[in-house]
């Protein structure tokens, strides 16, 4: 359990790291933005004084080459010059290839017009003209530039972290399969010496009943290291009666836990509905499923056991009384060594995940829980 929250806490300290980052790029080029959004008016105004001053030259007055200059310089910013009727009489840094386009010239002073006022031209003869200008693509392109950063930096965080999920999981994996293999190892050596036994206890005439209770345990020895074994490699899958595969897995924990345990369901053994399974692994996921139900109740309560069987999918339900989940933990119980026991490795209900959805192609989840009134786990399978 520390250490899942070692890991949210990594992870929501580096996305905390990443929309600074986002956020102090944005400020930084807004204001420069800003900067330059003055000085391109300034150019602007720059740019209409030139245009009233040589409006004023005597057309044999020779000193007005400065004046050209400072109207050439303007390169960047797009300007329309109108007269005081509104009339277009020139443009600059348009689309050099519509420079005679009228329609496209009154769409685009409309959009000038609606961006920033228009700067007044006092012309010495009492006209007035009017230059109207919108940002620059220089300009544009920057103002967009912080949200398309943002939107690199998720798209690089969302990569990351599907990588890092990725390289988990097949570490998980190899993990799975490797402890899965070696426990499957270790259980086989003393489970075929014990069968070996239980033989030997038999020529000597020991009590059959004794033998057989013996004989039941290494049985569930062997049934264990099956599951074990076939962990890692996908198990055939066989149309089995699932309401009897239910039916045993709920006897052999009812044995096996208190009389303050009561089981209820909505089937009889007469029913039948037949899914793909592999029996030996299924019923260890609904053993976990009730072992767990019964520790949240601490040893008291009941436990409901629905199923929904429809044209396509089965719905098998599992409720309990006991103390809840948080929705914040909906997920994180299924991961690997998530546990809220003071003993125990927390590996039951990812070991149900995995049989379920790798093995089964089905799903598993908390269907519904409230705190101190229990929790409903559900399963669905393909027909």
């Amino acid at each position: 359990m520390n250490i899942y929250s070692k890991k949210q806490k990594w992870k929501i300290i580096l996305l905390v790291i990443a929309i600074c980052i986002g956020v102090a790029s944005f400020i930084t080029t807004n204001n420069l933005v800003k900067k330059l959004s003055v000085e391109e008016r300034k150019k602007v105004e720059l740019w209409a004084l030139g245009t009233r001053q040589l409006s004023g030259l005597e057309s044999d007055e020779k000193d007005y080459s400065f004046i050209i200059e400072v109207l050439k310089n303007n390169e960047t910013v797009p300007v329309i010059l109108t007269d005081k009727d509104g009339n277009i009489t020139s443009s600059r840094n348009l689309n050099p290839d519509k420079e005679k386009d009228a329609i496209y010239l009154q769409k685009q002073l409309e959009k000038m017009k609606a961006a920033n006022q228009p700067i007044v031209i006092n012309l010495l003869d009492g006209d007035k003209n009017y230059i109207y200008y919108k940002e620059s693509t220089l300009l544009t392109q920057l103002f967009y530039f912080p949200i398309i950063q943002f939107g690199v930096i998720a798209l690089f965080l969302f990569v990351s972290y599907l990588a890092f999920s990725t390289s988990r999981k097949a570490e998980q994996n190899q993990v799975w399969v490797g402890m899965s293999k070696e426990t499957a190892h270790q259980l086989g050596t003393p489970t075929s010496s014990l069968m070996a036994h239980i033989e030997l206890l038999r020529l000597k005439n020991v009590d059959e009943k004794l033998v057989g209770e013996l004989e039941k345990d290494v049985q569930r020895l062997e049934k264990i290291t099956d599951r074990f074994s076939k962990i890692g490699s996908a198990p055939k899958l066989q149309r089995e009666n699932i309401i009897k595969v239910l039916l045993d897995s709920i006897n052999y924990v009812r044995v096996r836990s208190s009389e303050k345990i009561v089981f209820e369901y909505n089937f009889s053994q007469n029913d039948q509905v037949f899914v793909p399974l592999n029996v030996h692994l299924f019923e260890w996921v609904i053993e976990n499923l009730c072992k767990n139900a019964i520790d949240s109740m601490g040893g008291t309560g009941k436990i409901i056991i629905h199923i929904d069987d429809r044209i396509q999918f089965l719905f098998i339900d599992i409720a309990d009384e006991g103390k809840g989940i948080p929705k914040t933990k909906f997920k994180t119980i299924f991961q690997p060594g998530y546990t809220t026991k003071q003993r125990g490795w927390g590996l039951g209900l990812s070991l149900s995940e995995r049989i379920i959805e790798s093995y089964h192609r089905g799903r598993i989840f908390v269907n519904h829980s409230e705190v101190n009134k229990g929790t409903t786990m559900r399963i669905v399978l393909k027909k």
